[in-house]
């Protein structure tokens, strides 16, 4: 530990992890530090009911390769494993006033909801005819200047109505982005579109022309027993190169030294158990801190001494954004500035995950899961998904008539209807929310296992302004040799995002720190 190192890595994600792991490849010491008890970000599992089962990210998107050739990379090629082709439903409210929530298959030839074609039988299913027909009416309007809207919802608002942004934009988008379609960027969420509706003359022809030019097959991938394993390939990765990962290491400040390397400084790190060594755990193990990913603290994660300051000659910081622009605003008046741009307020999430002896379930009544409308009477989740549904290789793990369903809380704007629930009054909610979206009677004696795990501080790439405010970030931190910044908060939602600035970010430092 002692000496310069090459690259000090800040936070131990997805991002940080390929980044260190990128840069080690070419002969670069390397540390990465994590302020939590375990590395992986997103990429997180938990064991529930003697299953080991995603609590994070559990796919994904195959667009551009650039995930499929880097899980290539780590060997894991074999383990790829393609979703249920079934697909998912919608939820959402009745149009007869005090009527239950109706269920409907989700249209398939659309683009975060927008249909490419608006009178096919399955759009009209969801939105009616004279929603349909109000949006084929796009098909007759003036064309748009590539740019002109920046919001997804006013887009979809103006060109094909209320009805389509309620019932079928706005359930995808809270499911993706936990986020209101009027807070989106077009250009960040739907790459192409604007330039495509110019060319084609509509907003229905431009989804067309889009999935026409999307390669054939699923949207998605997953990896057998879970993406938490892409955690542990990267991190035997980074054993194989002589990397040092510390956990529980909080940085506190990063400064450059005149004529010489950065200096970071790390918190001091929770004192350990006089009875096992180790540090003490947190009062309960619903926290996020408590949930389990492979690559956490392990023999040598935790030495007897972690200096108070390390020096690097480059740093990379590839923590959620909060935390970036924290350690970056004392670095300048440039840097101190971006603080203050509009920076949307993160949305928590709660995801409760339950293992259920519930064979009446085989049948699979919501396809692979389902997005709730908000509105949608009785039901408090904005999604569900039909895990064992979804992924065969779950199924075949929990065995017959076992059944995994995950559920998801939280809308954008609306304070979190679970964050004072406790666990068997979650427990509860999602039972009763789950018999609801499935159309299936489900009860607490056939609940095996239960866990929930929250996801709360994420600052979202993708909202209006999005492209600005990452070009000033970017801007700021290439004024200050030797430093950069990635992640999702600046590259996108998703692996197929991180993942590449992830690695654009380590080649920069690579090519600085080979050079100089």
């Amino acid at each position: 530990m002692s000496g310069v190192r090459d690259v000090v890595v800040v936070g131990g994600g997805v991002a940080g992890l390929s980044a260190a792991r990128e840069c080690a490849r070419v002969g670069l010491s390397v540390t990465v530090l994590e302020a939590g008890r375990d590395l992986g970000g997103a990429l997180a599992s938990h064991e529930v009911a003697g299953l080991t089962l995603d609590s994070g990210a559990e796919s994904f998107a195959v667009r551009r390769n650039a995930v499929a050739e880097f899980i290539e990379g780590l060997g894991l090629a074999e383990r790829v494993v393609q979703p249920n082709a079934a697909g998912a439903w919608l939820c959402l409210p009745s149009d007869r006033p005090g009527g239950p929530a109706v269920s409907v298959p989700m249209p398939r030839a659309g683009v975060l909801g927008i249909p490419g074609s608006p009178l096919a039988e399955d759009v009209r299913r969801v939105i009616g005819w004279p929603g349909a027909l109000r949006a084929w009416l796009d098909r007759l309007m003036p064309v748009l200047t590539i740019g002109r809207e920046h919001s997804l919802g006013e887009l979809v608002r103006k060109r094909m109505g209320r009805r389509v942004l309620e019932r079928l934009v706005e359930p995808v988008t809270a499911g993706v982005y936990t986020s209101s379609a009027d807070d989106l960027e077009v250009d960040v969420v739907a790459p192409g579109l604007n330039a495509a509706l110019t060319v084609t003359g509509s907003l229905s022809g431009a989804v067309l022309s889009l999935r026409s030019a999307a390669p054939a097959g699923s949207a998605v991938s997953g990896l057998r027993g879970g993406m938490a394993g892409l955690v542990t390939a990267l991190r035997a990765e980074l054993d194989r190169f002589d990397v040092e990962v510390f956990t529980e290491a909080a940085v506190t400040s990063i400064r450059p030294v005149t004529a010489g390397p950065w200096q970071v400084t790390i918190a001091p790190r929770p004192e350990a158990s006089e009875e096992s060594g180790a540090p003490e755990s947190p009062e309960s193990p619903d926290t996020p801190e408590a949930t389990a990913a492979p690559g956490g603290r392990e023999s040598g994660d935790l030495p007897e001494t972690l200096p108070e300051t390390l020096s690097a000659r480059f740093v990379i910081l590839a923590t959620p954004g909060a935390q970036a622009l924290a350690l970056i605003a004392p670095l300048g008046p440039q840097q101190k500035a971006l603080g203050a741009l509009h920076w949307p307020k993160p949305t928590p999430i709660e995801l409760a995950t339950l293992v259920l002896a519930a064979p009446e379930l085989d049948a699979h009544p919501r396809g692979t899961g389902a997005l709730v409308a908000a509105g949608a009477p009785g039901i408090t989740a904005k999604a569900l998904t039909h895990v064992t549904a979804k992924w065969d290789w779950v199924a075949e793990t929990a065995g017959p008539g076992v059944h995994v369903l995950r559920l998801s809380y939280g809308r954008a704007g609306q304070k979190s209807p679970s964050a004072r629930l406790t666990d068997d009054e979650l427990l509860s909610l999602a039972l009763a929310d789950a018999s609801a979206i499935l159309g299936t009677p489900l009860s607490a004696d056939q609940v095996l296992g239960f866990d929930r795990t929250r996801w709360g501080d994420a600052l979202s790439p993708a909202t209006v302004g999005a492209r600005d405010r990452v070009d000033q970030v970017r801007r700021a931190v290439a004024a200050l040799e030797g430093l950069e910044v990635t992640g999702a908060w600046l590259s996108g939602t998703g692996l197929a995002s991180v993942i590449p600035d992830a690695l654009a970010t380590a080649g920069r430092t690579r090519r600085d720190a080979l050079v100089l």
